[in-house]
């Protein structure tokens, strides 16, 4: 499903250079829910960046169900951000003039869905993440756990093969973040899609089938690390 050879990504700040992610080399099985964990500054972010096409490695190359993405001209690029990779953030992103059944559709409105069609996919999420009776409020109007089950369900809108989460519990007390963990583990099972968490927290990670460390851009298991 996902192949990374020997990834790197540097900065320049000032007269320093940051090497954010150093050599990676990782593989994720189609279906699989992998918690990547470390401290803020470990470069997961990056490295979250780099898989969803948002950002291009200086050396190594990416592969996602046999396509080198590093390699994509910009256009198709787009494209597989847009049609195969749905991304949960920490600070949810939604929309504030929209309500939580137009967020959740802007993804598939944008790839010009009909609209019986975007309906009754915006339904059936909404209803997997128990937000149906919710729809017609905006975010101002529900929890902060709320809106990240209303992120989660529109990361999932267009079916993506690969669903990417950046600290996505990072916002929300235990209980909250407990509950939201347990709505993505469910999901990427009932919707066979693979699941890459990037997380600080070993209680977020626990919902994860396999745990990766990062520590200063390099990644180990975490067997490897105790």
């Amino acid at each position: 499903m996902i192949k990374l050879d020997s990834v790197t990504k540097t900065y320049t700040l000032g007269q320093q250079r940051i090497v954010a992610v150093n050599d990676v080399s990782l593989t994720i099985e189609a279906g699989e829910f992998v918690a990547i964990m470390g401290k803020s500054g470990c470069g997961k972010t990056t490295l979250l960046g780099l898989i969803g096409g948002l950002d291009r490695p200086d050396r190594g190359h990416i592969w996602v169900d046999g396509e080198d993405i590093t390699q994509l001209p910009d256009l198709k690029l787009t494209r597989y951000r847009r049609d195969q990779v749905g991304i949960v953030f920490q600070f949810f992103n939604l929309i504030p003039i929209l309500t939580v059944s137009e967020n959740v559709a802007l993804p598939y409105t944008l790839q010009g869905r009909p609209e019986r069609e975007v309906e009754a996919r915006v339904q059936e999420l909404l209803e997997d993440v128990d937000l149906w009776e919710r729809r017609h409020h905006y975010p101002h109007e529900i929890s902060g756990g709320e809106m990240q089950r209303v992120a989660i369900a529109r990361a999932l809108v267009n079916r993506p093969t690969l669903v990417l989460a950046d600290e996505p519990t990072g916002n929300l007390d235990s209980h909250t973040g407990s509950q939201v963990m347990e709505v993505m583990a469910e999901l990427s099972q009932r919707h066979a899609t693979t699941f890459v968490l990037m997380t600080h927290s070993s209680e977020a990670a626990s919902y994860a089938s396999r745990k990766m460390l990062m520590r200063d851009g390099s990644l180990s298991s975490e067997e490897e690390s105790t």
